[in-house]
């Protein structure tokens, strides 16, 4: 079990002075940043869990004047709506991370491809960008940042997909590898970093890696920002120590009757109540992009697989087999079996497609459905069958 408390920490939304930060982190060298972010411990926060620093240093090794930094905010998984805040409320914070790791690899600009359910930011993205365009001029540091809107599309929540939308063409995943740090963006080398992933980095150069690493475990590095949603009295955004067990969290932000938590959205995975105990959330437990949906007594887990997988259909761009068909077959197999027009042993024919799906699909999208699909159909099979 977990022998770490639900802690709160403050340090994604903590007001602070970038031009201090900023001008601290010109004295140092692009090795001496890439460094601290390693010796930090920092994973990527939005759910891959990649350690931020090994990225920056791939992306510096590279040859080339032209480089880019992206902050990835399209913020599409269902349950998670951390980043929205942090940009809202801490955008200089997001805009002095991408500069950090500009100096770190050597680029010149900087996309943030911007959700677009979030358009709403624009006008105070924009104003604030300006502010921060004149500091950088002001500290002579060659840099500017581009927004860029999505379109609704989930996949463009994938890199490589991601790049192809700023690009100006459909948003679809490309074959890996050559990987971003390599060919990324217009096929440069390119880091791409999660809203939140850049705001520690920045938190990091003010307060030492050592600090960071103080928190969690030694697996899971740091602090997280969830986003709490669900059958919740106290649903919102929370930044908390990782490695906290499942329990844990629930005995602070469930309602006395949860039954189930979904950790890390529709991608993640389904703990029951009997697993809370031993379930860690994190890196060596269940990782999470930020979503925490809890679901009490009254909630059918049929009709919450049936969402997620009616989304995964939905939301496929059809590019490969495995996902675009895999997604449907699913979605009619356990409606198939709830009608009582295939047997309850049908199911274990399903979890082989999902588990099939996870080697064989091309990107992240059909690879993680097996997640949500595999732990429902487990833990709460009775519920399908009847």
């Amino acid at each position: 079990m977990s022998k770490i408390p639900v802690q709160r920490v403050d340090l994604i939304f903590e007001k602070i002075t970038c031009k201090e930060i900023f001008e601290k982190v010109l004295q140092s060298k692009p090795e001496e940043i890439i460094q601290s972010v390693i010796d930090s411990g920092l994973k990527g926060r939005g759910g891959a869990g990649f350690p931020t620093g090994l990225k920056w240093q791939f992306a510096a090794r590279e040859k080339g004047a032209d480089k880019y930094i992206v902050c990835n905010a399209d913020e599409g998984e269902p349950g998670t709506f951390k980043d929205r805040e942090i940009l809202d409320e801490v955008p200089e914070k997001v805009f002095c991370g991408m500069a950090i790791a500009s100096l770190a690899i050597g680029a010149k600009i900087g996309y943030i491809y911007l959700r677009g359910e979030y358009k709403f930011l624009v006008p105070k993205l924009e104003n604030k960008l300006a502010e921060f365009q004149q500091l950088m001029q002001d500290l002579g540091h060659d840099f500017r940042i581009e927004l860029r809107l999505g379109s609704g599309a989930y996949i463009c929540g994938e890199e490589s997909a991601l790049f192809e939308s700023i690009e100006g063409r459909r948003g679809e995943p490309r074959n890996k590898p050559p990987y971003p740090t390599k060919s990324g963006l217009f096929h440069k080398p390119t880091c791409i970093n999660n809203v939140e992933t850049l705001v520690y980095t920045v938190m990091i150069q003010k307060y030492g890696a050592m600090h960071f690493r103080e928190l969690g475990t030694k697996d899971s590095r740091g602090s997280k920002v969830f986003s709490v949603s669900g059958d919740t009295p106290t649903a919102g955004i929370y930044e908390l120590e990782l490695g906290m067990s499942v329990r844990e969290f629930v005995d602070v932000f469930g309602d006395g009757d949860t039954k189930a938590v979904q950790v890390g959205g529709a991608a993640g995975f389904c703990v029951p109540r009997k697993r809370f105990d031993e379930t860690i959330i994190g890196f060596e437990g269940v990782p999470t992009g930020g979503s925490m949906k809890l679901f009490n007594s009254s909630r059918s887990m049929y009709n919450v697989l049936h969402n997620y997988l009616d989304f995964f259909a939905e939301e496929s761009c059809g590019q490969c087999t495995p996902c675009r068909v895999g997604c449907q077959q699913l979605l009619k197999g356990i409606e198939a079996v709830k009608k009582g027009e295939k047997s309850h042993k049908y199911l274990d024919e399903l979890v082989k497609l999902a588990a099939t799906m996870k080697i064989a699909a091309k990107c992240g999208l059909g690879q993680s459905v097996g997640n949500a699909f595999s732990s429902i159909v487990e833990n709460f099979k009775e519920e399908i069958i009847y």
